[in-house]
């Protein structure tokens, strides 16, 4: 597969990418097979029932890792190199719940090649997960 690189310079405050993801058992099962997270709050539904949460929730991780996916393939997209992530978690994620995973740029250095986005994830409007990202982009005079 072919991917047309970008640069540093190629890139402005404000600049968006968006993607939609139904989070499913079948992903946090995934999930957790990879990460070796078993949580039970994530995995047991009785187990979940007894908790804050009322039922099974998917990882905060992976509901954060939908915006590595966007970093990776649309904004800056291939090629770019994550140096830092803040994640703050603020609503649960339930079992086949629609999650609307945005990220945006809010700053461009082009002396340092860096963008710093902001990263967000909803479901159903309500802000899930917030943080920022500081993303390495190739230069081209480098």
């Amino acid at each position: 597969m072919e991917h047309k690189s970008k640069f540093i310079e190629d890139f402005s405050v404000g600049m968006q990418s968006t993607m939609e993801k139904i989070v499913t058992l079948e992903d946090i099962k995934k999930f957790a097979d990879v990460s070796g997270d078993f949580n039970p709050v994530h995995l047991d539904e009785e187990f979940a029932k007894k908790t804050i949460f009322k039922g099974r929730i998917a990882h905060g991780f992976l509901t954060a890792s939908f915006i590595s996916t966007i970093i990776a393939t649309e904004l800056p997209g291939p090629g770019s190199i994550y140096l830092k992530q803040s994640l703050k978690f603020l609503a649960p994620v339930y079992i086949n719940e629609k999650i609307l995973i945005k990220v945006r740029i809010i700053e461009v250095n082009i002396e340092k090649s860096k963008v710093k986005l902001s990263t967000e994830c909803f479901k159903n409007k309500t802000l899930v997960l917030t943080g920022e990202a500081e993303i390495l982009i190739q230069a081209k005079n480098k």
